[in-house]
């Protein structure tokens, strides 16, 4: 199928299930979910290598035992982690705090400062997907965009992103700009955006384009576990696009992953997208 490269967080999550909702000042009882892989390289990569795609990661993790675990999962599971970096801290575990509606936040500590090394030879990839702070992330997009699909989570702050396609949720939109989503998308994107996805969970999400905009809805699920849902759909949108899919039917594939994940107890993706692959390709 394609080669895709993703400059994206690989982490080991530990999760801590509440037994009522958070509220501030409360007090809960929790139980101890253990560890487990997660982050966006791994959330949106293994979905990618069971459709059929080679794919590598770009990211960092500590020179300890975490550190080796995480390479070595990771691997396990058919990504190529042969560009990762190596840090002399410990690696630190992301803690998921998961209520009973199956909503999650997050605490995780601070990262060590990441920065890329030059770029690679973007003939050998189709796409490249961005989900990262990492320093020279801009260089590579810039350098990626002539040779390859260029995919893009929009940042937590307003950083740029140069693209082809953006990627942000409607609460990471909320209080950002006056701007029109289209106009906002570019000053983030650059004049390469082709598409600028805003998705809404449940209410699907709404494709801006330069002549006009497209809402394609979501696909039902029995919400268990909602973390991972936006790395999935980054993932299926991925795979719609690099075998030929316009967008809006990439979109429904995007959809159609998250639904997938958020009705799986794990932030990498679950039997259900892996069993639906395997028959998409018979």
């Amino acid at each position: 199928m394609a080669n895709i490269l993703l400059v994206a967080n690989l982490n080991c999550d530990r999760i801590l299930r509440l037994n009522k909702p958070l509220k501030m000042g409360g007090r809960f009882h929790y139980q101890d979910g253990g560890q487990r892989l997660g982050g966006g390289g791994a959330n949106t990569g293994i979905g990618l290598v069971w459709a059929g795609h080679d794919v590598a990661l770009v990211s960092q993790v500590g020179r300890d035992e975490i550190g080796d675990w995480l390479l070595a999962e990771a691997s396990t599971l058919g990504i190529d982690c042969r560009l990762m970096q190596r840090y002399q801290q410990h690696t630190c575990e992301m803690l998921l705090v998961m209520t009973p509606d199956g909503e999650r936040t997050i605490i995780r500590p601070e990262r060590p400062k990441f920065e890329l090394a030059a770029p690679p030879n973007w003939h050998n990839w189709d796409a490249f997907y961005i989900n990262s702070s990492a320093e020279g992330a801009v260089s590579w997009a810039k350098t990626a965009l002539p040779h390859s699909l260029v995919v893009a989570q929009l940042a937590k702050d307003d950083r740029a992103r140069p693209c082809h396609v953006l990627i942000a949720s409607r609460a990471d939109m909320q209080g950002r700009s006056e701007l029109s989503p289209w106009e906002y998308g570019l000053s983030i994107a650059g004049d390469s955006l082709q598409a600028f996805i805003v998705t809404d969970g449940a209410s699907g999400a709404v494709l801006y384009q330069a002549d006009g905009e497209t809402r394609v809805a979501a696909e039902p699920a029995d919400v268990v576990d909602t973390t991972g849902a936006g790395d999935a759909y980054a993932a299926g949108l991925i795979h719609g696009l690099v075998r030929g899919d316009d967008y809006t039917l990439a979109m429904a594939e995007g959809a159609r992953w998250a639904a997938f994940a958020v009705a799986t107890e794990s932030s990498i993706p679950g039997e259900q997208l892996k069993d639906y692959l395997e028959h998409a390709a018979h």
